[in-house]
């Protein structure tokens, strides 16, 4: 069912700070940005964050918490008013989207008869899977505060990413010329596709940790064609200590890099908060 809009290589297989998993807890959510704030920024500007990486949370529910968010701080700035950075983390059921021009003849399967809901969104882009071992990423922030250039503000996704891949994982990704995303080799490990209004952001990147890529075989990912797809998981897992380390090790290390790259990154200070805020 369609539902339209409402309006190269691993460098190295040993894992980076695998010696950090040996007492490992799953629930270090406060501890991870009590050390994000505390590195490098003097006044860091504020990021509230709805952390929400280990659950599963319907394409339509974390689309409405966006634009509701949007609408909020769109309101603040019509009335001249400062408006904070938000950023929701988490994974997706398995769906399809597509962007505001996206074309049906990138889909493998009638769309009358899809596998999964597909939702035709307001981003940029075509269409793309978001899964379970998916980590997905969306900032709404006021680029007035940052810098007011698109370009700009893909490349910084994209480096988010990469230092993630880089420092968690020792994996060697890099950007494509001509290309949105991050690639390693032809596969390409995060989607990007964003929207922006009144210069705020929303929509935002999708990075496959632990991801079942089978569903990818159904379209053509962000109608690229004669190019992958690939997997944190599918990279390492010939390394020296997959075999020591679950698929929600894998999600937990992920997180905790994404959220630290993407404070240093944007130069940012999460601050978490509570489910309940989105259901206001």
């Amino acid at each position: 069912m369609v539902f339209p809009i409402a309006t190269s290589s691993v460098t190295n297989p040993k894992l980076h700070h695998y010696h950090h998993l040996r007492d490992f807890n799953r629930n270090r959510v406060s501890t991870s940005l009590k050390i994000i704030n505390s590195k490098n920024h003097t006044n860091p500007r504020k990021c509230e964050c709805f952390d929400l990486y280990d659950q599963l949370i319907p394409y339509k529910k974390a689309w409405s918490w966006q634009k509701s968010i949007l609408n909020e701080k769109k309101a603040l700035i019509d009335k001249n008013q400062e408006c904070s950075d938000s950023l929701i983390i988490l994974q997706h059921p398995s769906v399809y989207t597509m962007g505001t021009g996206s074309s049906e003849n990138y889909l493998n399967f009638d769309i009358k008869n899809a596998p999964f809901d597909v939702y035709r969104t307001e981003r940029g882009g075509e269409v793309t899977y978001h899964g379970p071992g998916q980590l997905v990423m969306y900032p709404i922030i006021n680029l007035r505060n940052h810098k007011m250039d698109l370009h700009w503000y893909l490349r910084k996704l994209e480096e988010v990413v990469i230092r993630v891949l880089s420092s968690a994982f020792a994996i060697k990704a890099s950007r494509l010329d001509g290309f949105t995303g991050v690639w390693v080799g032809n596969k390409k490990m995060a989607a990007i596709g964003i929207r922006v209004s009144k210069w705020m952001t929303y929509h935002g990147l999708a990075l496959n940790v632990t991801t079942d890529l089978t569903p990818f075989n159904s379209i053509v990912p962000c109608g690229i064609r004669n190019r992958g797809v690939g997997s944190v998981k599918g990279l390492i897992e010939d390394g020296e200590h997959y075999n020591k380390l679950e698929d929600l090790q894998l999600l937990d290390i992920a997180h905790e890099s994404l959220l630290k790259e993407f404070s240093e990154v944007f130069q940012l200070q999460m601050e978490k908060q509570t489910v309940f805020k989105l259901e206001c």
